[in-house]
């Protein structure tokens, strides 16, 4: 985010920076510490989700859980079923790996999205990034469900991404996979995103998944390396004493994401995000991030990136001051060739 981060999270890190910088207490058992608690009470005062504490493990971030968890997990070869347009990243990682991707295309539907499920047999995981990114859907009851029917059909393990949980607008609602299925999810998440903390380098994962627990304990004990005590008090701070800053933080993407809709012509199909702080936007043709950033000095994602229905979009960071955004805006529609 173009914003600043919340001061408890700043004052949490100063008072850990001024004082003991040794070891901490919870690094040979991080299900002990205070990441863990702070996760497991988070689920339940905001999800209704009784988290237990004891599956919880630390990780760098986000992506490298994921490849953690395929390498343990997996075999090259094993299909991966996943929401498409993706999170470029986790592309990359599957073709890295050698996980071959079993889109599951998202379709516009009036405002929202939708998706129909293919056959997933030959598939091995259910990578479920639920907020989704780049189109913002907060999946509902109904389609999580579905979504565990076929994870049970084809016995498969469920890599759920919800970094974006914290980040839902009014009506929608996050719905925590593991309170579906939670024997087959691992909950892969982190305060990243929602306050602003991405160089912190901090993410959890829930174990709730039996064969990932035990693949995981037969690793190596240090070889994913763990988080740092400054990631583990940022992500503490955060999630116990920052939501009065993420509520202002969320009206004030409400508002640009809202803004968006107002601003941009009916040629850049946008839909307002349910979640997230990513604006999914159709330009036409592909190619057209490289035209913005040098024409409109607007730096976008490139949608040919994201796979599956990528091409033709891009994505854009609506995250920053109402003046900016009004800034962007105006640079876009002025440079896009059908605006």
């Amino acid at each position: 985010m173009d914003l600043p981060t919340a001061p408890e999270v700043i004052e949490a890190l100063r008072r850990r920076a001024g004082g003991d910088l040794g070891y901490p207490a919870w690094l040979t058992d991080p299900s002990a510490g205070p990441l863990a608690e702070a996760f497991a009470e988070r689920m339940a005062g905001r999800y209704g989700w009784a988290a237990d504490p004891a599956l919880v493990r630390s990780f760098n971030d986000l992506n490298q859980a994921l490849q953690v968890f395929l390498h343990t997990c997996t075999e090259p070869g094993d299909g991966v079923a996943l929401h498409t347009p993706a999170y470029h990243p986790f592309l990359s990682t599957l073709d890295i790996m050698e996980r071959p991707l079993r889109p599951i295309q998202m379709e516009p539907d009036g405002d929202s999205w939708r998706f129909e499920v293919p056959d997933l047999t030959g598939c091995r995981v259910l990578l479920l990034v639920n907020p989704h990114n780049p189109t913002g859907r907060a999946f509902t009851r109904a389609e999580l469900t579905e979504l565990a029917e076929h994870a049970e059909r084809h016995d498969l393990l469920v890599l759920a991404d919800e970094i974006h949980a914290d980040l839902v607008y009014e009506p929608y609602r996050h719905i925590p996979f593991a309170t579906i299925l939670p024997d087959r999810t691992v909950t892969l998440t982190s305060a990243t995103k929602a306050f602003n903390l991405g160089g912190i380098r901090c993410s959890v994962a829930h174990l709730g998944h039996p064969g990932a627990r035990k693949a995981l304990e037969e690793q190596p004990p240090f070889v994913y390396g763990s988080a740092n005590v400054f990631g583990v008090e940022a992500t503490v701070a955060a999630w116990r004493h920052g939501d009065a800053w993420l509520e202002r933080t969320l009206a004030l993407l409400d508002r640009n994401r809202r803004t968006i809709a107002a601003r941009l012509p009916e040629t850049f199909g946008y839909r307002a995000p349910e979640a997230t702080y990513l604006a999914w936007l159709r330009v036409g043709r592909p190619g057209l991030a490289e035209v913005f950033e040098r024409e409109a000095r607007v730096r976008l994602n490139d949608g040919a990136d994201f796979g599956p229905g990528g091409a033709g979009h891009v994505r854009l960071n609506f995250a920053t001051t109402e003046p900016i955004l009004a800034e962007i805006l105006d640079r876009l529609v002025g440079a896009h060739p059908i605006g």
